[in-house]
C-alpha cells in the first residue's frame, strides 16, 4: 500500500457542524483515517469579508497538508462558497465543498423543477447554490431562504422540542407553498434538524443532506483514484480545534453522534497544542 493511500483525509470547518461531515465520512468509509480542524477560536466565518474567509481557508488547508493528508474536504459552506477556487490552486491534492455535491444531487433528485435551499443569511445572501445548480441546469427554479435559528438550536440539541418546529414551519412554509419538491440542507448543522424539517414538508420532498452528499463524493473520488485505505488496521482519528468555546464536548459529540475522542487545541500554524 502506498503513502498515499495510507494517509488520512483532511477536513477543516470554523467550528463544529463540519463534524456531521465527518460522521458521513465514518459512515460511508470506516477504513479511512480523518484529521479534523475546527477554527473555533475565529468563527463564524459568515460575516467576515470574502478575502479574510480565503485566507483563514489557506491557513486551515495548510494545517491539514501539514499532517499529510490526500485530500481536503471543505466541510464549511462559507469557506466552500468563497475560497475553492484559491484553495484548488494552493492545494496540490485534491479539494472538496460540501456546496458542489448538494447542487449536483438536487438536480439528479427534481422531478418539478422547483428546488429549494435553506441555509444560514451568509451562504444564502452568497448565492452559491443557486449558481452551482444554474450551472448544472439553467431551467431549475431556486427557492432560498435563511433561518438563521437552526444554528442555535442544533447546538442546543433542540431537535424534538415543540418550539423547533414552530420555527421550522415560520422558515419553511414559503418554500413548502412553492411547490419545491427537492430541498438542500446548505448548513451542516442542518443534519441535526432533518427530522424536524421533514416534518414540515411531509414525505413528498426529498432532503438533500450536504454531508452525505459530500461524503459520497469523497468515497468516489478516492475511488477513482485509486486512494483507498484498505490495510484492515482500525483507523486511528485525530481532532484539532482552535478553541474550546463553552460546552464544546457535549455539542461536538451531538454533531458527530458518536463520543468524542481526544481532542488537541492548536493555533493555526500549530505552534501550540494541548489536550481538552
Amino acid at each position: 500500500m502506498s503513502d498515499a493511500t495510507s494517509s488520512p483525509i483532511g477536513v477543516f470547518d470554523s467550528g463544529i457542524g463540519g463534524l456531521t461531515v465527518v460522521a458521513e465520512i465514518m459512515r460511508q468509509l470506516p477504513s479511512e483515517e480523518i484529521v479534523y480542524f475546527g477554527d473555533t477560536a475565529r468563527l463564524p466565518y459568515g460575516p467576515k469579508s470574502n478575502e479574510t474567509v480565503t485566507q483563514f481557508a489557506i491557513q486551515d488547508a495548510e494545517f491539514l497538508l501539514g499532517h499529510g493528508v490526500k485530500t481536503i474536504v471543505v466541510a464549511c459552506n462559507t469557506a466552500s462558497s468563497v475560497a475553492m477556487d484559491a484553495l484548488e490552486s494552493h492545494c496540490q491534492i485534491p479539494v472538496i465543498g460540501v456546496i458542489e455535491p448538494g447542487a449536483l444531487a438536487a438536480v439528479s433528485s427534481t422531478l418539478s423543477g422547483k428546488v429549494g435551499v435553506i441555509g444560514t443569511e451568509g451562504t444564502i445572501a452568497s448565492g452559491a447554490y443557486r449558481r452551482a445548480i444554474s450551472r448544472l441546469d439553467r431551467d431549475i427554479e431556486v427557492v432560498e431562504t435563511s433561518c438563521p435559528l437552526f444554528v442555535p438550536l442544533a447546538e442546543e440539541g433542540w431537535t424534538d422540542r415543540e418550539v423547533t418546529l414552530v420555527i421550522a414551519h415560520e422558515y419553511l412554509t414559503p418554500l413548502r407553498d412553492a411547490a419545491v419538491d427537492v430541498v438542500v440542507l446548505g448548513c451542516t448543522h442542518y443534519p441535526i434538524l432533518k427530522h424536524t424539517i421533514a416534518q414540515v414538508f411531509g414525505p413528498s420532498v426529498r432532503l438533500i443532506d450536504s454531508a452525505e452528499e459530500t461524503a459520497k463524493e469523497v468515497a468516489d473520488g478516492l475511488a477513482g483514484l485509486e486512494l483507498l485505505r484498505d490495510d484492515g488496521s482500525p483507523p486511528e482519528h485525530r481532532f484539532f480545534v482552535s478553541d474550546v468555546p463553552h460546552r464544546f464536548r457535549e455539542q461536538a459529540e451531538r454533531f458527530l453522534g458518536a463520543p468524542l475522542p481526544v481532542v488537541s487545541v492548536v493555533t493555526v500554524d500549530e505552534t501550540t497544542r494541548s489536550g481538552a
